[in-house]
Protein backbone atom coordinates (compact mmCIF):
# COMPACT_ATOMS: atom_id res chain seq x y z
CA UNK A 1 0.00 0.00 0.00
CA UNK A 2 3.10 2.06 0.26
CA UNK A 3 4.60 1.72 -2.64
CA UNK A 4 1.27 2.42 -4.83
CA UNK A 5 0.77 5.26 -2.12
CA UNK A 6 4.25 6.26 -3.19
CA UNK A 7 3.11 5.93 -7.02
CA UNK A 8 0.07 7.92 -6.75
CA UNK A 9 1.54 11.05 -4.67
CA UNK A 10 2.88 12.21 -7.67
CA UNK A 11 0.03 12.26 -10.04
CA UNK A 12 -2.55 14.04 -7.51
CA UNK A 13 0.07 16.64 -7.18
CA UNK A 14 0.02 17.13 -10.89
CA UNK A 15 -3.75 17.26 -10.91
CA UNK A 16 -4.12 19.67 -7.77
CA UNK A 17 -1.30 21.68 -10.10
CA UNK A 18 -3.89 21.51 -13.05
CA UNK A 19 -6.96 22.37 -11.07
CA UNK A 20 -5.54 25.79 -9.62
CA UNK A 21 -4.22 26.65 -12.97
CA UNK A 22 -7.52 25.97 -14.47
CA UNK A 23 -9.56 27.95 -11.82
CA UNK A 24 -11.03 30.77 -13.49
CA UNK A 25 -10.50 34.24 -11.56
CA UNK A 26 -14.42 34.50 -10.87
CA UNK A 27 -13.39 31.06 -8.94
CA UNK A 28 -10.31 32.67 -7.66
CA UNK A 29 -11.89 35.26 -6.14
CA UNK A 30 -15.55 34.79 -4.99
CA UNK A 31 -15.76 34.63 -0.93
CA UNK A 32 -12.25 35.75 -0.75
CA UNK A 33 -11.13 38.86 0.84
CA UNK A 34 -8.38 41.01 -0.76
CA UNK A 35 -6.38 43.04 1.90
CA UNK A 36 -5.43 46.55 0.60
CA UNK A 37 -2.70 48.11 2.74
CA UNK A 38 -2.12 51.16 2.86
CA UNK A 39 1.17 52.90 3.86
CA UNK A 40 0.10 55.65 6.34
CA UNK A 41 -1.43 56.09 9.29
CA UNK A 42 -5.37 55.80 9.64
CA UNK A 43 -7.47 59.09 9.31
CA UNK A 44 -4.87 60.70 6.89
CA UNK A 45 -5.48 61.76 2.88
CA UNK A 46 -3.91 58.04 2.30
CA UNK A 47 -6.34 56.10 4.04
CA UNK A 48 -9.48 58.60 3.45
CA UNK A 49 -8.48 57.38 -0.65
CA UNK A 50 -8.13 53.68 0.18
CA UNK A 51 -11.15 53.72 2.41
CA UNK A 52 -12.65 54.90 -0.82
CA UNK A 53 -11.67 52.84 -3.22
CA UNK A 54 -12.03 49.79 -1.04
CA UNK A 55 -15.99 50.35 -1.04
CA UNK A 56 -16.24 50.54 -4.37
CA UNK A 57 -13.13 48.24 -6.03
CA UNK A 58 -14.79 44.96 -5.09
CA UNK A 59 -17.87 44.53 -7.51
CA UNK A 60 -15.50 45.34 -10.56
CA UNK A 61 -13.17 42.54 -9.81
CA UNK A 62 -14.62 39.08 -11.11
CA UNK A 63 -16.32 36.65 -7.77
CA UNK A 64 -16.80 40.34 -6.26
CA UNK A 65 -14.54 39.50 -2.99
CA UNK A 66 -14.43 41.84 -0.36
CA UNK A 67 -11.54 44.54 0.35
CA UNK A 68 -10.72 45.35 3.99
CA UNK A 69 -8.39 47.85 4.62
CA UNK A 70 -4.67 47.23 6.73
CA UNK A 71 -2.67 50.25 7.81
CA UNK A 72 0.71 49.69 7.79
CA UNK A 73 2.76 53.06 8.41
CA UNK A 74 6.13 53.37 8.67
CA UNK A 75 9.13 55.31 7.27
CA UNK A 76 6.89 57.52 4.59
CA UNK A 77 5.64 54.25 3.04
CA UNK A 78 9.06 51.80 2.74
CA UNK A 79 7.91 49.77 4.99
CA UNK A 80 4.33 48.61 3.39
CA UNK A 81 6.64 49.10 -0.16
CA UNK A 82 9.29 46.54 1.29
CA UNK A 83 6.81 44.17 2.70
CA UNK A 84 4.48 43.94 -0.62
CA UNK A 85 7.77 43.37 -2.66
CA UNK A 86 9.65 40.64 -0.32
CA UNK A 87 6.54 39.12 1.63
CA UNK A 88 3.04 39.92 0.83
CA UNK A 89 1.08 37.19 -1.17
CA UNK A 90 1.86 36.80 -4.47
CA UNK A 91 -1.47 35.46 -5.85
CA UNK A 92 -3.65 38.55 -6.06
CA UNK A 93 -5.24 39.10 -2.85
CA UNK A 94 -3.01 42.05 -1.66
CA UNK A 95 -2.66 45.30 -2.95
CA UNK A 96 -1.51 48.19 -1.36
CA UNK A 97 -1.78 52.41 -1.54
CA UNK A 98 1.53 53.91 -0.75
CA UNK A 99 3.03 57.13 -0.63
CA UNK A 100 4.10 58.61 -4.34
CA UNK A 101 7.56 59.35 -2.42
CA UNK A 102 8.53 55.51 -3.05
CA UNK A 103 8.36 56.42 -6.68
CA UNK A 104 12.13 58.22 -6.21
CA UNK A 105 13.14 56.99 -2.81
CA UNK A 106 15.89 54.97 -3.99
CA UNK A 107 17.86 58.52 -5.54
CA UNK A 108 18.16 59.70 -1.26
CA UNK A 109 17.66 56.71 0.38
CA UNK A 110 18.74 53.98 -1.43
CA UNK A 111 20.06 51.87 2.01
CA UNK A 112 16.72 51.48 2.71
CA UNK A 113 14.97 50.52 -0.53
CA UNK A 114 14.13 46.72 -0.63
CA UNK A 115 12.21 46.96 -4.07
CA UNK A 116 12.22 47.12 -7.42
CA UNK A 117 9.97 49.98 -8.77
CA UNK A 118 10.00 47.64 -12.39
CA UNK A 119 9.75 44.24 -10.56
CA UNK A 120 6.31 45.94 -8.90
CA UNK A 121 2.86 45.40 -10.35
CA UNK A 122 1.57 48.94 -10.99
CA UNK A 123 -2.48 48.79 -10.57
CA UNK A 124 -3.37 52.46 -11.07
CA UNK A 125 -3.14 55.85 -9.32
CA UNK A 126 -6.36 57.30 -7.57
CA UNK A 127 -5.12 60.86 -7.96
CA UNK A 128 -2.67 63.66 -9.80
CA UNK A 129 -1.42 66.26 -7.23
CA UNK A 130 -0.71 69.68 -7.65
CA UNK A 131 1.84 70.59 -4.69
CA UNK A 132 1.66 74.27 -3.38
CA UNK A 133 3.80 76.07 -1.09
CA UNK A 134 2.27 78.19 1.39
CA UNK A 135 2.91 80.95 4.27
CA UNK A 136 0.43 81.79 7.46
CA UNK A 137 -1.29 85.05 7.15
CA UNK A 138 1.01 86.37 9.68
CA UNK A 139 4.42 85.10 7.82
CA UNK A 140 6.30 88.15 5.69
CA UNK A 141 5.98 86.47 2.61
CA UNK A 142 3.18 87.33 0.46
CA UNK A 143 4.60 85.87 -2.95
CA UNK A 144 7.01 83.82 -4.78
CA UNK A 145 9.65 86.53 -4.97
CA UNK A 146 9.58 86.56 -1.21
CA UNK A 147 10.50 82.72 -0.87
CA UNK A 148 13.88 84.03 -2.39
CA UNK A 149 14.34 86.93 0.00
CA UNK A 150 13.52 85.87 3.62
CA UNK A 151 13.29 82.97 5.61
CA UNK A 152 10.38 80.61 5.59
CA UNK A 153 10.20 78.22 8.40
CA UNK A 154 8.02 75.09 7.32
CA UNK A 155 7.42 71.77 8.73
CA UNK A 156 8.85 68.46 7.43
CA UNK A 157 7.96 65.14 7.63
CA UNK A 158 11.66 63.32 6.89
CA UNK A 159 12.00 61.83 3.35
CA UNK A 160 8.64 62.63 2.47
CA UNK A 161 6.79 65.64 0.09
CA UNK A 162 6.47 68.63 3.18
CA UNK A 163 10.57 68.05 3.33
CA UNK A 164 11.78 66.69 0.11
CA UNK A 165 10.18 69.28 -2.05
CA UNK A 166 11.35 72.53 -0.12
CA UNK A 167 14.91 70.77 0.19
CA UNK A 168 14.86 70.44 -3.66
CA UNK A 169 13.93 74.20 -4.08
CA UNK A 170 16.08 75.36 -2.11
CA UNK A 171 19.22 73.48 -3.91
CA UNK A 172 17.65 73.83 -7.41
CA UNK A 173 16.09 77.54 -7.57
CA UNK A 174 17.96 79.53 -4.62
CA UNK A 175 14.73 79.59 -2.17
CA UNK A 176 15.48 79.98 1.62
CA UNK A 177 13.14 77.20 3.20
CA UNK A 178 14.20 76.93 6.85
CA UNK A 179 12.62 73.06 7.28
CA UNK A 180 12.05 71.78 10.68
CA UNK A 181 11.25 67.94 10.71
CA UNK A 182 9.78 65.87 13.10
CA UNK A 183 6.43 66.23 12.42
CA UNK A 184 4.46 63.02 11.66
CA UNK A 185 2.73 64.31 8.78
CA UNK A 186 0.85 66.85 6.72
CA UNK A 187 -1.98 67.31 9.59
CA UNK A 188 1.01 67.34 12.19
CA UNK A 189 1.97 70.32 10.10
CA UNK A 190 -0.62 72.31 9.59
CA UNK A 191 -1.94 72.06 13.45
CA UNK A 192 1.81 73.36 13.89
CA UNK A 193 0.71 76.18 11.68
CA UNK A 194 -2.13 76.93 13.19
CA UNK A 195 -0.19 77.03 16.87
CA UNK A 196 2.51 79.19 15.45
CA UNK A 197 5.44 77.60 16.04
CA UNK A 198 5.76 77.00 11.88
CA UNK A 199 5.16 80.19 9.32
CA UNK A 200 4.10 77.50 6.76
CA UNK A 201 4.12 74.39 4.52
CA UNK A 202 6.55 73.64 1.71
CA UNK A 203 4.55 70.74 -0.10
CA UNK A 204 0.47 70.29 0.34
CA UNK A 205 -1.68 68.95 -1.96
CA UNK A 206 -4.05 71.60 -3.73
CA UNK A 207 -7.06 68.43 -3.28
CA UNK A 208 -6.04 68.00 0.16
CA UNK A 209 -5.92 71.67 1.50
CA UNK A 210 -9.35 72.53 -0.17
CA UNK A 211 -10.82 69.38 1.48
CA UNK A 212 -9.20 69.77 4.75
CA UNK A 213 -9.10 73.39 5.09
CA UNK A 214 -11.60 75.46 3.16
CA UNK A 215 -11.90 77.70 5.68
CA UNK A 216 -8.22 78.88 5.48
CA UNK A 217 -8.54 79.93 2.29
CA UNK A 218 -12.11 81.70 2.39
CA UNK A 219 -10.83 83.58 5.14
CA UNK A 220 -7.42 84.46 3.29
CA UNK A 221 -5.89 82.46 6.53
CA UNK A 222 -2.91 81.37 4.40
CA UNK A 223 -0.93 82.89 1.01
CA UNK A 224 -0.45 81.24 -1.60
CA UNK A 225 3.11 81.71 -3.05
CA UNK A 226 4.07 79.20 -5.27
CA UNK A 227 3.04 75.66 -6.91
CA UNK A 228 4.83 72.75 -8.14
CA UNK A 229 4.13 70.03 -10.70
CA UNK A 230 4.46 69.27 -13.98
CA UNK A 231 1.47 70.98 -15.23
CA UNK A 232 0.04 74.08 -13.96
CA UNK A 233 -3.10 73.72 -11.83
CA UNK A 234 -6.62 75.35 -13.80
CA UNK A 235 -7.56 76.69 -10.59
CA UNK A 236 -4.37 78.32 -10.09
CA UNK A 237 -3.47 79.62 -12.89
CA UNK A 238 -2.11 82.92 -12.05
CA UNK A 239 0.17 81.17 -9.43
CA UNK A 240 3.83 81.11 -10.51
CA UNK A 241 5.25 77.19 -10.84
CA UNK A 242 8.12 76.03 -9.16
CA UNK A 243 9.60 75.51 -12.90
CA UNK A 244 8.93 78.86 -13.81
CA UNK A 245 12.28 79.74 -11.19
CA UNK A 246 14.73 76.94 -13.06
CA UNK A 247 17.67 78.68 -15.11
CA UNK A 248 19.41 75.87 -16.55
CA UNK A 249 18.19 72.51 -18.91
CA UNK A 250 20.54 70.28 -16.36
CA UNK A 251 17.91 71.53 -13.75
CA UNK A 252 14.76 71.68 -15.25
CA UNK A 253 15.54 67.56 -15.98
CA UNK A 254 15.98 67.37 -12.47
CA UNK A 255 13.05 69.04 -11.22
CA UNK A 256 10.82 67.46 -13.62
CA UNK A 257 12.11 63.96 -12.54
CA UNK A 258 11.32 64.41 -8.96
CA UNK A 259 7.91 66.14 -10.46
CA UNK A 260 6.51 63.13 -11.92
CA UNK A 261 5.58 61.66 -8.68
CA UNK A 262 3.11 64.48 -8.36
CA UNK A 263 1.26 62.42 -11.55
CA UNK A 264 1.23 59.82 -9.63
CA UNK A 265 -0.16 61.11 -6.51
CA UNK A 266 -1.71 58.08 -5.09
CA UNK A 267 -0.40 55.32 -6.89
CA UNK A 268 -1.68 51.42 -5.80
CA UNK A 269 0.62 48.40 -6.60
CA UNK A 270 0.65 44.58 -5.86
CA UNK A 271 3.28 42.20 -5.28
CA UNK A 272 5.39 40.87 -8.31
CA UNK A 273 4.75 37.58 -10.34
CA UNK A 274 0.98 37.94 -9.82
CA UNK A 275 -0.77 35.01 -12.28
CA UNK A 276 -1.71 37.33 -14.91
CA UNK A 277 -4.91 36.85 -15.83
CA UNK A 278 -5.53 37.66 -12.03
CA UNK A 279 -3.22 40.87 -12.21
CA UNK A 280 -5.71 42.01 -15.66
CA UNK A 281 -8.72 41.77 -13.55
CA UNK A 282 -7.29 43.79 -11.00
CA UNK A 283 -5.73 46.36 -13.96
CA UNK A 284 -9.55 46.21 -15.49
CA UNK A 285 -11.39 47.07 -12.01
CA UNK A 286 -9.72 49.61 -10.73
CA UNK A 287 -9.76 51.39 -14.74
CA UNK A 288 -13.34 50.95 -14.07
CA UNK A 289 -13.38 53.15 -11.50
CA UNK A 290 -13.16 56.25 -13.44
CA UNK A 291 -16.64 55.73 -15.43
CA UNK A 292 -18.71 54.41 -11.72
CA UNK A 293 -20.84 56.77 -10.89
CA UNK A 294 -21.50 55.34 -7.78
CA UNK A 295 -17.58 56.04 -6.87
CA UNK A 296 -18.00 59.32 -8.17
CA UNK A 297 -20.53 60.38 -6.16
CA UNK A 298 -18.87 58.67 -2.83
CA UNK A 299 -16.11 60.62 -3.69
CA UNK A 300 -17.60 64.10 -4.00
CA UNK A 301 -19.69 63.65 -0.50
CA UNK A 302 -16.48 62.56 1.63
CA UNK A 303 -15.10 65.67 -0.56
CA UNK A 304 -11.95 63.58 -1.93
CA UNK A 305 -10.89 64.61 -5.44
CA UNK A 306 -9.94 61.48 -8.04
CA UNK A 307 -9.16 61.27 -11.53
CA UNK A 308 -8.28 57.46 -11.34
CA UNK A 309 -5.06 56.82 -13.59
CA UNK A 310 -5.17 53.15 -15.56
CA UNK A 311 -2.11 51.02 -15.05
CA UNK A 312 -0.93 51.01 -18.63
CA UNK A 313 -0.52 54.74 -18.05
CA UNK A 314 1.04 54.53 -14.69
CA UNK A 315 3.49 51.86 -15.82
CA UNK A 316 4.69 54.57 -18.54
CA UNK A 317 5.28 56.95 -16.13
CA UNK A 318 7.33 54.17 -13.99
CA UNK A 319 9.49 53.23 -17.49
CA UNK A 320 10.31 57.32 -17.58
CA UNK A 321 11.42 57.17 -14.03
CA UNK A 322 13.50 54.21 -14.29
CA UNK A 323 15.32 55.11 -17.20
CA UNK A 324 16.54 58.60 -16.21
CA UNK A 325 19.61 59.73 -17.09
CA UNK A 326 22.76 58.71 -14.17
CA UNK A 327 23.60 62.30 -13.97
CA UNK A 328 20.25 63.65 -13.67
CA UNK A 329 18.95 60.94 -10.88
CA UNK A 330 22.37 61.41 -9.03
CA UNK A 331 21.86 65.36 -8.77
CA UNK A 332 17.96 64.75 -7.98
CA UNK A 333 19.51 62.13 -5.25
CA UNK A 334 21.84 64.68 -3.77
CA UNK A 335 19.77 67.62 -3.97
CA UNK A 336 16.83 66.23 -1.76
CA UNK A 337 20.27 65.03 0.51
CA UNK A 338 21.84 68.27 0.59
CA UNK A 339 20.69 70.01 3.80
CA UNK A 340 20.89 66.63 5.88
Amino acid sequence: MDRVALLLAPMALFTAGRTAAAQSVSQFYAGRQITFIVGASAGGGYDRQARLVARHLGKHIPGTPTIIVQNMPGAGSLAATNYIYNAAARDGSVIALVMRSMLLIKNWNPQSVRFDLVGLNWIGSINSEVALVAAWHTAPHKSANDLFVQELIVGGTTGVDPETTPRLLNTLIGTKFKIVNGYPGTTEIILAMERGELQGIGDWSWSSMKTARPDWLRDKKITLLMQAALHKEPELAGLPSALDFVKTDADRKVMELYLTQKTLARPVIAPPAIAPERLTALKAAFAALAHDADFLADARRAGIDVAPLAGEAVESIIAMISSAPPETAERLGKAIGSEK
